[in-house]
């Protein structure tokens, strides 16, 4: 069976392919681990994430998109060509039509490199459509109604606001404050309050396992390892929900600011 049609979320941390009558058949990290100095592509999604942190000198990994753009569009490209020869197969002689979502505030330039990315790593013709719409869809939003829907996507590189009217977007906001945001700012915290140094992926779980927009009297708790700061020695140090709470505030903040200006310009 020749496989014509993908849909590809090309996310800040994660990628996910689809395919009609299959569903998510990928859903991987969006990481490239590269050889230097020739640039050779080593691994792709779950298997380069693996080495983040990890490797030596002449291995780099890279998240080749940043705030849901393209930050580097080599890399992006071996990463597309890589996701599409896995989902369709090796023996799929036809090229496919791919389905790309893309960031609400994309620029011109942004697109085009999108574009590019995706035929030059295999696809017949591509479509970008914005990611409020397409968030709208997967939440059951009859989009085409002649009635206002707001839509908050959060995702790890961009927080996009939008309102939904008759197959179109009305007013929109898109906020480069994310997922990847709150992990850096749990590492951050935990740093400057308790002098302990932990990764990104430490950061990413506590925000997965006992992460939360409101303090809680019930609060949740996980112990976690790091590096003291001090002694350069390892130590471990459980961590509260609340914490997490106090660490993120400031860029839920900034999504609320962000719903609030939506509002502000939506037409009565």
């Amino acid at each position: 069976m020749f496989i014509r049609k993908i849909g590809i979320d090309l996310g800040t941390t994660n990628t996910l392919v689809f395919l009609p009558d299959r569903g998510i058949v990928i859903n991987e990290p969006t990481v490239v681990a590269l050889r230097k100095p020739d640039n050779t592509v080593l691994a792709v999604g779950a298997e380069a994430k693996e080495m983040v942190g990890r490797t030596p000198d002449d291995i780099v990994t890279y998240r080749p998109l940043k705030d849901g753009v393209i930050a580097e569009y080599y890399i992006t490209r071996a990463m597309l060509k890589y996701f599409i020869s896995k989902s369709v197969g090796a023996f799929n002689i036809v090229r496919p039509e791919v389905v790309i979502s893309v960031p609400a505030g994309i620029t011109s330039t942004e697109y085009r490199a999108v574009m590019n990315a995706a035929k030059e790593a295999g696809a017949k013709e591509v479509y970008l459509v914005k990611e409020p719409l397409l968030a709208s869809l997967g939440a059951g939003i009859p989009i085409n109604s002649a009635e206002g829907n707001m839509v908050v996507n959060i995702g790890g590189g961009t927080t996009e606001v939008a309102v939904i009217s008759l197959g179109g977007i009305v007013t929109w906001s898109s906020l480069r404050v994310a997922g990847n945001r709150f992990d850096h700012s749990i590492a951050d915290f935990i740093r400057k309050k308790y002098g302990l140094a932990i990764g990104e992926t430490t950061a990413e779980n506590i925000k997965i396992h006992v992460g939360t927009a409101l303090p809680n009297r019930n609060k949740l708790e996980m112990k976690i390892r790091g590096r003291d700061l001090p002694s350069g020695l390892p130590r471990d140090l459980v961590i509260s929900s609340n914490e997490v709470a106090e660490a993120v505030n400031p860029h839920l903040s900034d999504i609320m600011g962000s719903v609030q200006s939506v509002f502000n310009v939506t037409p009565p």
